[in-house]
């Protein structure tokens, strides 16, 4: 068994970017906190930050380091097996990251960067850069096996007082160094190999953005013993909700099982007010109103299609199946009553009435009714 630490890097925070840094004292040792009275240190700032706000693809990430590992400016650090990192995914077997120091930061800044993140840099880094102007060039790698700077575990950091050598945006992450056992050896599955094409395989979010959502999956699972039988589907079909939509795979019949069994849970309040119908209503009728261009495009068709004949229009329950929406047809026949259940006469006497309610509401009119009874209302 070995003892592990795991470390939060300090972060910069400014305008779009994000820059966490590490403090290099010498060949074999690195700190988290600049700590002037310690003596000299040199500012270095993660590589995989630097490109993820770039075009750069994440594949093409190692060979941008290299170029400027030969040029002095990106270095690879190969720390101790007893130090792991939050919010980076590295390999236990690889244990190492790119790090860039401030020229070579610039250097990237006016090669990818976005003018208003090249002019942050310049406002908050000059000082450093200044500072660290006649810094010889980094090797290609440091082993470091040494941290020479510990917070005391479940304390933060108490807030610095400005510095000229600091960044002004710098926002120092709570440092944390717990020692932890666990297997030499173990990977456990530490490395991500499926990351965004702008954003390098060393990052992941900050853990900490996950924490009250890991807090709140522990309390449902405190709860599940309490679930009734009656209520097992429902909370499963929500689960493979959350699941499919992390994932990328939403589709429509899950959202529909999911969406359908919450509406059926319980007794709503009542229609007039209910604020679940109403944000529904209002969906649907933006939902209707944007196919109008599509409705009116089948409804000319069927008018050049039918000419000679407009006299002698098939039912209107054949006219409203093919030129309306299904989700419209079924919501009036619904509303109305004339849902499966109800009989053959009944709904063929009243489709009529349900055809002219989707010309009216579509502004697309068919019939001869409907376009005597618009006129009339129009004059009025």
């Amino acid at each position: 068994m070995s003892d592990v630490t795991y470390l939060t890097l300090p972060t910069w925070i400014g305008g779009s970017l994000s820059i966490r840094f590490i403090y290099l004292v010498n060949n074999t040792s690195f700190r988290l906190t600049e700590c002037p009275n310690k003596g000299p240190a040199i500012p270095l700032y993660l590589g995989a930050d630097l490109f993820s706000n770039t075009d750069v693809r994440t594949e093409n990430h190692p060979r941008q380091h290299a170029k400027f590992a030969k040029k002095g400016l990106a270095t690879k650090l190969h720390f101790s097996s007893v130090y792991r990192f939050h919010g980076l995914k590295v390999p236990t077997s690889n244990n190492s990251l790119w790090f860039y120091s401030v020229q070579g930061l610039f250097r990237i800044a006016f090669e990818f960067f976005s003018k208003q993140d090249q002019l942050a840099l310049l406002e908050n880094f000059q000082d450093i850069w200044k500072s660290h102007i006649n810094d010889a060039p980094l090797q290609m790698g440091y082993s470091l096996s040494e941290q020479l700077d510990f917070a005391v575990v479940g304390e933060e950091p108490a807030a610095k007082e400005p510095r000229t050598k600091e960044p002004r945006s710098v926002i120092f992450k709570p440092l944390q160094a717990v020692p932890t056992s666990v297997e030499p050896g173990d990977s456990s599955k530490d490395h991500n190999y499926c990351s965004h094409p702008h954003q390098s395989q060393e990052t992941d979010p900050n853990p900490d953005l996950f924490s009250p959502f890991q807090q709140q999956i522990h309390r449902m699972a405190d709860k599940l013993p309490q679930i009734q039988p009656e209520q097992l589907k429902t909370v499963r079909l929500l689960l493979d909700l959350i699941d499919s939509y992390i994932t990328g795979n939403l589709n429509e019949h899950n959202v529909t099982e999911a969406v359908m069994a919450l509406l059926q849970a319980k007794k709503w309040d009542g229609v007039y007010s209910s604020h679940l119908l109403s944000c529904i209503g209002r969906w649907l009728g933006q939902q209707f109103h944007e196919a109008n261009s599509s409705i009116s495009q089948r409804v000319e068709g069927f008018k050049i299609h039918h000419i000679d004949r407009i006299s002698d229009l098939p039912p209107a329950e054949e006219l409203t199946q093919e030129l309306f929406p299904e989700a419209m047809t079924s919501l009036l026949l619904h509303w109305m009553g004339l849902s499966e259940e109800a009989s053959v006469d009944k709904r063929h006497s009243e489709y009529p009435i349900l055809l002219l309610i989707l010309e009216f509401a579509n502004h697309n009119l068919i019939t001869g009714v409907a376009h005597v009874l618009y006129s009339s209302l129009i004059c009025k």
